[in-house]
């Protein structure tokens, strides 16, 4: 009799085995990915994970450890079975019944700006004797975009009123006709197709459009990359990319159109970066894409070499938004040749709390300097 439970239980186990190793992946399907398309740094999002064993095979165990950046960082229930090395490794483990779905939210804080994907998903099946593990891998499809976090520009309010202050001029002959503004009574020397029938049958009276005017200011925004000290200054030149992306986001608000140019790599074509924004073209979104995709460990060229490329285009009349960290004396030849005659260097100066006693503002003509504390 023992001799044949034996044998019964050898049978099922080598049956069970060959039954598992053949279908316990089929109708089996694992979904891992990000909920939102992007968000800002020090956001909290989720990921999602559904997990369907759609078969009459239970599966008593399946193990999913899958990887993603450490800057990515797990929160309460979802920080369970993970580690932090090199990377933040994330271990669940499912139990099934037959034709069974479970979907698991997983809620993180993105710490940093970045580029961020799901790495190395890698399945792990057991049968009822789990003796045996069956293996599989998978390579989910998802991104997240981390864009810089949102300063407040408020804290350059003189610099966004130099700026702004020269967009919007109701004093100006000519109006432009996409600036609508509000309607008026009608006046002997409006033209006829400014004339707002509906609102003239409504009051009984004529009545025009209003257009504001805008004037056209020839406007570039610098963001300098370069930390070539042997002390690093990485907090700096974060700082100067939120700058940069806040400070963008406001002038289009403000239906600007401007470059934004730095010594920094664009990811997408391996050159330096360089962007116009048109106002009211809703590119801001695909600025702060490209944003969060730069290395801040790699410039194209030397602070000093930005200001003389651009220098080199010899404009004339334009204004200069520069954002940089870096005030060494071997700048002030670069900043002469940029100012020329008639620009305006606005200088956004990214500093440290503690540096600010030694701060010596530029001596330079056409150079105002706007300090930004962190």
């Amino acid at each position: 009799m023992f001799l044949l439970l034996l044998s019964g239980v050898l049978l099922a186990w080598l049956l069970g085995r060959k039954l598992y190793a053949r279908y316990w992946y089929r109708g089996l399907s694992v979904d891992i990915f990000f909920q939102e398309r992007f968000i800002y740094e020090g956001d909290t999002s989720t990921m999602k994970e559904i997990v369907v064993n759609d078969k009459l095979l239970p599966l008593p165990a399946l193990e999913i450890r899958f990887s993603s950046n450490r800057n990515l960082e797990f929160l309460n229930d979802a920080s369970a079975n993970t580690s932090s090395t090199d990377r933040s490794y994330k271990r669940d483990v499912f139990s099934f019944l037959f034709h069974q779905r479970i979907e698991r939210t997983l809620s993180f804080t993105a710490h940093r700006r970045g580029y961020y994907q799901i790495y190395d998903v890698s399945l792990t099946g057991y049968d009822f004797f789990f003796k045996s593990g069956y293996y599989a891998d998978l390579h989910p499809d998802t991104i997240l975009y981390v864009y810089p976090r949102q300063v407040d520009t408020h804290r350059i309010a003189l610099l966004c009123q130099a700026i702004s202050g020269a967009l919007i001029s109701r004093s100006r002959l000519y109006p432009d006709p996409f600036e609508f503004s509000g309607i008026r009574e009608y006046r002997k020397e409006d033209p006829m197709n400014h004339i707002n029938w509906k609102a003239s049958a409504r009051t009984g009276n004529l009545m025009v459009n209003q257009f504001d005017s805008t004037t056209s200011i020839s406007l570039s925004v610098l963001f300098d990359m370069e930390d070539r000290l042997i002390l690093k200054y990485e907090d700096l030149v974060e700082e100067t990319i939120r700058i940069a992306s806040s400070l963008a986001g406001r002038l289009i608000r403000d239906r600007m159109s401007f470059h934004v140019v730095s010594n920094g790599f664009d990811a997408a074509t391996d050159a330096p970066f360089s962007m116009y924004l048109k106002a009211g073209g809703g590119k801001i979104a695909q600025l702060n894409q490209k944003l969060a995709c730069m290395d801040s460990s790699q410039v194209a060229y030397s602070t000093a070499e930005l200001l003389q490329r651009e220098a080199a285009l010899n404009r004339t009349e334009h204004t200069y938004v520069f954002i940089s960290k870096n005030r060494e004396d071997d700048l002030a030849e670069a900043f002469q040749a940029l100012a020329g005659t008639s620009n305006h260097i606005l200088w956004v100066l990214p500093i440290r709390t503690a540096d600010v006693p030694s701060l010596e503002p530029p001596t330079l003509p056409h150079v105002t300097l706007f300090p930004w504390e962190i």
